[in-house]
């Protein structure tokens, strides 16, 4: 049996973007590589149901908010009333057929090989593979890279129904094109979710058992963001804990808390939590054990099994497509004895909400508890020639008081997850905010507020 077993350099679960990127770097070190993804499609949860759809739909959305923005409002609010929340679903299937066609390409191109199934461990080096068909294969792999990533937490005392009573998943395929909803969770999802369908003139209730949203974001921007939701209609339940959730007679969800107060809306999407997809593995088999779906490894990104490798979602925070595809080159290059430095320590967060929000480095509230002094220069986009374009915004530099050292850069607003990768670099090597002050922007440009930003710290100094 073991003869006629198929052999690999590296074999690799899931085709996400910590997948992908794995299996790209490993072929291209000359390595005979095969990914195996269970579902239909090549992609993971990040193309078929999470990042990319997701992100479309808020494109849509903040592209017809847009017309508001430059004096337009009446064009946006036509638009919104024409359309329903599946129009706008429409898009995103559009995206997903072509990104895949490029993801497949690119795999076919440096020659890994796409093995359709549902993967489970032999033994450490060998995985047996369900194929849709009805068959088996067994693959063996010097090394295996683990990159399942994660899916929704559908609790049983919840009636998910996946019409009217979704997830982060289902919601993407509902036909309702409901007037109000509930969303439970005021995570990244949630937040991104919540604002968007608000922004869309959806009556959204947000209801979170915390009493802040996204405590890892610098909270000044963080209540800019609060704001605008609040201003879009979200209304917030914060500090509130869920005692039932049940259908009423009319299909309606009706969300009853400890407080004793109820929410009743047309929908709701629960939005508190995923698990890392790891129980169809057969850990037991190789003696590693997930804690609540999810790996623990090394700085290398190997398990407690060192030719074993886990990333992306699959080893928990920050569960991002762009810090996945890095966990999956890094892993690879290990596993062919490819030295690289460590992931970066400061990685940019991008959070699509409505305006967007974008962080990289320390935030106030840390610089705070270490007791570093430090000082803080504002720019808004109101104060700028092209902020009258495009729409308002905060941008936010916190930097040493004593050595300008740049130590964080905060941003709310269009652009802003694009914005950021100008102070990423000065951060990353450990630049001074007098760099913005001695540098031309172009003009007119959102990026001009980095300037006005530097010399505000700077003059409060």
């Amino acid at each position: 049996m073991d003869s006629a077993m198929t052999r690999y350099d590296m074999l690799i679960i899931g085709s996400g973007p910590a997948g992908q990127k794995a299996a790209i770097q490993a072929a291209k070190l000359g390595k005979q590589v095969a990914i195996i993804e269970k579902a239909l499609q090549l992609g993971g949860t990040s193309l078929n149901t999470g990042t990319l759809p997701s992100k479309t739909l808020r494109d849509t959305i903040d592209y017809l908010n847009g017309f508001a923005r430059r004096g337009f409002p009446q064009l946006g609010a036509e638009a919104k009333r024409r359309m329903t929340l599946p129009d706008l679903m429409a898009r995103k299937d559009q995206v997903i057929k072509s990104e895949v066609t490029v993801v497949t390409d690119q795999l076919q191109r440096n020659h890994v090989e796409a093995i359709p199934g549902l993967a489970s461990f032999v033994d450490s080096r060998t995985l047996s593979v369900a194929r849709p068909d009805g068959s088996a294969v067994r693959l063996r792999g010097s090394s295996i890279v683990i990159a399942t990533g994660s899916r929704p937490r559908r609790p049983a005392s919840i009636p998910f129904n996946d019409i009217t009573v979704c997830d982060s998943d289902s919601i993407l395929n509902t036909k309702e094109h409901p007037a109000s909803l509930t969303v439970m969770g005021g995570g990244v999802v949630g937040a991104e979710y919540a604002s968007m369908l608000a922004a869309f003139g959806i009556q959204v209730t947000l209801i979170d058992r915390r009493t802040h949203l996204l405590r890892f974001v610098d909270q000044e921007i963080m209540r800019v963001l609060d704001a605008h939701m609040r201003g879009n209609g979200v209304v917030m339940r914060l500090g509130e804990e869920i005692a039932d959730v049940v259908l009423d007679p009319r299909g309606r969800v009706v969300t009853r808390l400890q407080s004793q107060e109820t929410v009743t809306t047309d929908m709701m999407l629960y939005a508190m939590g995923r698990s890392g997809n790891t129980e169809s593995l057969n850990l037991e088999a190789i003696g590693l054990k997930a804690d609540r779906g999810q790996l623990t490894v090394n700085e290398h990104f190997q398990t407690a099994i060192p030719h074993i490798y886990a990333v992306g979602d699959v080893i928990g925070f920050p569960a991002l497509a762009a810090t996945s595809m890095e966990q999956g080159r890094l892993a690879a290059c290990h596993a062919c004895g490819v030295i690289q430095p460590a992931v970066p320590k400061m990685l940019p967060y991008g959070i699509y909400t409505i305006p967007e929000v974008s962080t990289v480095g320390k935030t106030e509230e840390e610089l705070i508890t270490a007791g570093v002094p430090y000082g803080v220069g504002r720019a808004f986009y109101r104060e700028i020639a092209r902020g009258h374009i495009s729409g308002d915004l905060e941008l936010k530099l916190v930097f040493h008081r004593e050595t300008r050292e740049l130590l964080g850069v905060h941003i709310v607003g269009p652009g802003a997850t694009e914005l950021i990768h100008i102070g990423q670099p000065v951060l990353a090597y450990q630049g001074t905010v007098d760099f913005f002050v001695q540098n031309v922007f172009n003009y007119p440009t959102l990026a001009e507020c980095y300037r006005t930003a530097a010399l505000d710290g700077l003059n409060h100094l």
